[in-house]
């Protein structure tokens, strides 16, 4: 039965006091009606509400700048943000790396390719035969865009390596084609996008840049577009696809879902003063109409915290690779985890497995391996022993220890996500803590995840997540124990670097953003094809 079928005719609509409700007075018997209409009316407006926040306009600087984004997008305010600065004691050298593979990249020129201004970057759509074959997942191209600096100031990349930054950088998006149909469906999940980028510095005439930059004066003010014949897109990445930089993260613009697997090659590309300055002058993020113009330069994002992880590199040979670490392998990292899941601690210092954890942790149990032994006179545990002997190692026990935890199983979905904890603030009336609280959330999973892949150093937080279930004194004394970890963390350490912060939703007070689940049509309706970048 419709709203308005349950309705007599003249019946008053009157506002509550709360914002949002609506109550609505019936004129005939039915208590159960009349709290169902209320109910559905107060989520219609809870969600015209969301969709409308997250259509809020962005901009690199000024009121509605990158330090405000978290107002109306609360993942930008959270974890495993990027981009980041590639410092070099976060490499580790991953022997198991391959060269990327990117297929149907050279385009025909009879292929149109649109190339559009969206206010916020160049972008180029690209066909879906484009793809990488070298991931875990194949993952199909959707499109590629351009960040830069400006003409006083001609240092626009985003990443950094060293804190050097670049004059501009390219990002060539992917979606996870194996588990997603489109990339509107798989950009807030956690498998669901990679991403190549590619440096470029000033210097010699690129002319596979070329392809399209003559073709930018039809695109000067926002939202303008054209079509633009198929070129080489192979030529706009480096020759050797060998050597990269690889680490988790997300999108630099808003939403920033930490959805990204980056790939970021070591090797940067040129492109002249001349072609640098007509992408830095030519444009405007504002539209044709617009009394004022706003030029569109200086489109990147700062350096986000590290958060714990690493990043992997394909390579050993180089200026400041000396004394690179080798990353720990897969295999002794399930071992951690298995024994803070369900082992005995003690074996963690008897097998040397404490090195690998955050500092700290090792003095949970001062004196407990002698003791141990002392009680076992001498005997060997069957945890540690299967821990020694890799064919009583079964994947399937980790993985089961693991999911009942619910981690590192299905990915996260972030949109559902949000939603979720969005209705959870609301009856506490603490509306105003989403950004810690979706933080607080994700965190534990996407650390434990990327532990896992060797991308991320285990954090704290995670440790006290994994060690919950295990029985209430152990967990009473492990728990102080990292509580007190937790609150020297603000000292400086060579492991744990800006992680993730444990004061209960305290540090930051953004407002609202709940999100609208998705609908059968467009998923994210205030995700539109020309309205991201990355």
């Amino acid at each position: 039965m419709s709203i308005k079928a349950g309705l007599k005719a003249g019946a008053p609509v009157l506002h509550d006091p709360a914002p949002h409700r609506v109550t609505i007075r019936l004129t005939h018997q039915g208590g159960i009606k009349m709290l169902f209409l209320r109910f559905t009316l107060n989520i219609l407006l809870q969600l015209t509400l969301l969709s409308a926040l997250h259509a809020a306009k962005w901009t690199y600087s000024g009121p509605e700048g990158e330090h405000h984004w978290s107002k109306n997008y609360p993942y930008c305010g959270g974890a495993f943000q990027s981009p980041i600065d590639i410092k070099s004691d976060l490499l580790r050298f991953d022997p198991t790396l391959r060269p990327i593979e990117v297929h149907n990249y050279n385009l025909s020129p009879h292929e149109q390719l649109t190339l559009g201004n969206n206010g916020h970057s160049v972008q180029i759509s690209l066909p879906s035969k484009m793809y990488i074959s070298s991931l875990p997942h194949r993952y199909t191209a959707a499109q590629l865009h351009f960040h830069w600096g400006s003409s006083g100031r001609p240092a626009g990349s985003e990443h950094m390596v060293n804190s050097k930054q670049y004059a501009a950088e390219m990002h060539v998006v992917h979606y996870n084609s194996d588990k997603y149909p489109n990339i509107s469906m798989a950009v807030d999940k956690s498998d669901g996008l990679a991403v190549l980028g590619v440096l470029f510095e000033v210097g010699e005439f690129n002319p596979a840049f070329e392809q399209f930059l003559k073709f930018i004066n039809g695109i000067k003010y926002r939202d303008q577009k054209v079509q633009v014949p198929g070129f080489n897109i192979r030529a706009l990445l480096p020759a050797r696809l060998d050597e990269y930089y690889r680490y988790d993260g997300s999108l630099t613009t808003p939403p920033c879902y930490p959805s990204v697997l980056w790939t970021l090659f070591r090797n940067h590309l040129t492109i002249s003063r001349k072609q640098f300055m007509s992408l830095a002058t030519a444009l405007y993020s504002s539209h044709a109409q617009d009394s004022a113009p706003v030029p569109l330069n200086g489109n990147y994002r700062k350096p986000q915290l590290v958060d714990n992880r690493v990043v992997l590199v394909s390579f050993k040979e180089g200026r400041g690779l000396q004394g690179t670490l080798t990353v720990t392998s897969p295999h002794t990292r399930k071992q951690i985890i298995q024994q803070l899941l369900v082992g005995d601690l003690a074996d963690l210092a008897d097998e040397g497995l404490y090195r690998l954890l955050p500092s700290g942790l090792e003095k949970i149990y001062p004196g407990k391996k002698n003791n141990l032994k002392n009680q076992q006179s001498g005997s060997v545990s069957k945890t540690k022993q299967q821990m020694l002997n890799p064919s009583m190692w079964k994947k399937s026990q980790i993985n089961r220890s693991v999911g009942k935890l619910g981690l590192a199983e299905a990915p996260l979905c972030y949109v559902s996500l949000e939603h979720k904890i969005f209705r959870q603030l609301k009856q506490s009336h603490a509306e105003n803590q989403i950004v810690q609280a979706l933080r607080d959330a994700v965190f534990p999973d996407l650390n434990l995840k990327s532990y896992l892949d060797c991308k991320s150093d285990l954090a704290l937080p995670t440790i006290r997540h994994l060690l919950r279930g295990r029985p209430t004194d152990e967990a009473f004394e492990l728990d102080r124990s990292l509580t007190k970890a937790l609150m020297n963390q603000g000292k400086p350490s060579t492991v744990i670097k800006k992680t993730v912060p444990m004061t209960k939703y305290g540090s930051l007070t953004p407002v609202p953003v709940p999100r609208k689940p998705p609908s059968q049509g467009y998923p994210h309706p205030w995700l539109l094809p020309m309205e991201w970048e990355d």
